[in-house]
């Protein structure tokens, strides 16, 4: 079970890392795209806010005063931001650098790709050193200031670049340590809950090895009472099992019925074949046991063509290609008239209940044929001399019922639990049955329930009723 922590760990980690790069990966374009048009957004107020202020309290002749220079400086200190002003012709007259004159921007003279680019644009946004007049790129901003309608100047606001890429590597750095945590978090669960889910199938694998083995006794439990698949899937395995230890003990019975049915008439006929050839039996009595060995070969042949008969009429009759539609009444009539000089034999009256319109089923038309011989056989040689045997047929919830009751001896009560198994006999049929195998009820349940139903029995008072089940067409 190491390769199924191994490959659902493995498994889970590939996942968290592509659902992380993924998640990442958009987390960071879009993040510093937001971040920048933040700031752009940020940059466009305050050149507005500038712009309004130069063109409403001064002349074009005093774009370098003091007093709008403490404006932008007093800006600038607030919002971090480095802010000129410059003429239409791209001189700066004053910056936000609080010293009386600046000589590092005042004097300059922007170039003339830049203004002409502003002239034609009307505004300036864009990552930009302006032609070398900033040592860096920075993000730059400029609107032009208008007074009466015509401009008389422009005003740059611009913020470090790699300040604000400092913020975005910080921000960036804590996301990360972020993204680790989590995915160690996910990874533990995950080797936590592949340890968890493996344990059953550990449990399964154990079980399995001792099936191999053939000890068909062991189960596997469900201590948390799992309604999941690995639930369903611990249900099944011991439903399993519970069909295999019961199929193996069925297998033991019946080789151990198999054996003992085999053994009796094998040993008379060795033992009558050996006191023949031995001289052991006379010669005038070489007849009568030869009978004898006559009677036990055809009661072996009769075992043998049983046991052919009730492993072939399972699957006979699970064949559903092989299923017509016939009428059952004609069919039980038909198979009654084949009893009739054994029931004349013992005086008994059969009372057949039919309906009159006819009862269509779909089913195996010689496995039924085979169901409705043997009952109406254990009837006839289980019922008094001189009783009734009554034949009923009716029709209730969508299917076909066929009771067959005959008046004899009463079954007992603990035997009735095991009537339809393999080479069972109760005490009234050893006694009455001498030829029987035991084999004739286990293959009528077998042919019945191979069609999807059932078939029940009762035994009261000396009377004793078979109902079976088929479907209606």
């Amino acid at each position: 079970m190491k390769s199924i922590y191994f490959r659902n760990f493995l498994a889970t980690a590939v996942l968290v890392l592509s659902c992380f790069l993924i998640i990442g990966t958009t987390f960071f374009f879009l993040g510093r795209s937001f971040l920048i048009n933040d700031t752009e957004d940020r940059l466009n107020d305050n050149a507005d806010e500038i712009a309004r202020t130069a063109s409403a309290i001064i002349r074009q002749e005093e774009l370098g005063s003091w007093d709008l220079r403490m404006t932008i400086s007093s800006i600038a200190s607030s919002t971090r931001n480095h802010i000129f002003i410059c003429d239409q012709d791209g001189n700066v007259l004053s910056c936000s650098d609080l010293v009386l004159y600046c000589p590092e921007h005042q004097g300059k003279q922007l170039s003339t790709a830049t203004m002409r680019a502003l002239e034609l644009s009307g505004s300036l946004n864009e990552l930009s050193s302006l032609d070398g007049f900033y040592s860096e790129q920075r993000l730059v901003v400029a609107k032009p200031i208008e007074h009466a309608d015509e401009v008389i100047g422009y005003v740059f606001v611009s913020s470090e670049s790699m300040a604000l890429m400092g913020v975005w590597r910080t921000f960036i750095g804590v996301a990360l340590a972020v993204s680790a945590a989590v995915m160690l978090i996910a990874m533990l669960m995950s080797l936590l809950f592949s340890k968890k889910l493996a344990e059953p199938l550990d449990e399964l694998t154990r079980a399995s090895s001792k099936f191999a083995h053939g000890d068909f006794s062991v189960r596997v439990y469900n201590p948390d009472h799992r309604d999941d698949e690995i639930g369903t899937l611990l249900d099944s395995f011991n439903n399993m099992a519970d069909s295999l230890e019961k199929s193996d003990k069925q297998r033991q019975e019946f080789i151990a019925n198999v054996s003992h049915e085999l053994r009796t008439p094998m040993t008379t006929i060795a033992g009558f074949a050996d006191g023949i050839l031995d001289g052991t039996i006379p010669k005038e009595q070489e007849e009568k046991y030869l009978r004898k060995i006559a009677d036990e070969t055809r009661r072996l042949s009769r075992l043998v063509r049983s046991m052919l008969d009730a492993s072939q009429a399972g699957s006979r009759a699970l064949d559903k290609t092989k299923r017509t539609k016939f009428d059952l009444s004609e069919l039980t009539l038909q198979t009654l008239l084949s009893f009739e000089s054994r029931a004349t034999e013992k005086s008994l009256d059969v009372d057949p209940q039919f309906p009159e319109d006819p009862i269509m089923v779909i089913a195996e038309r010689d496995s039924i044929t085979q169901v409705l011989y043997n009952l109406t056989d254990n009837a006839v040689k289980f019922a008094k001399n001189g009783s009734t045997i009554r034949i009923r047929l009716y029709k209730r919830g969508g299917k076909a019922y066929v009771s067959i009751k005959n008046k004899g001896e009463t079954i007992p009560p603990e035997d009735l639990p095991f009537i339809f198994d393999r080479f069972h006999k109760s005490d009234r049929s050893r006694s009455l049955d001498k030829d029987g195998v035991g084999l004739g009820l286990y293959l009528v349940k077998t042919i019945i329930n191979s069609h999807g139903e059932d078939i029940g029995v009762t035994s009261r008072d000396g009377v004793t009723e078979f109902v079976f089940t088929l479907p209606l067409a």
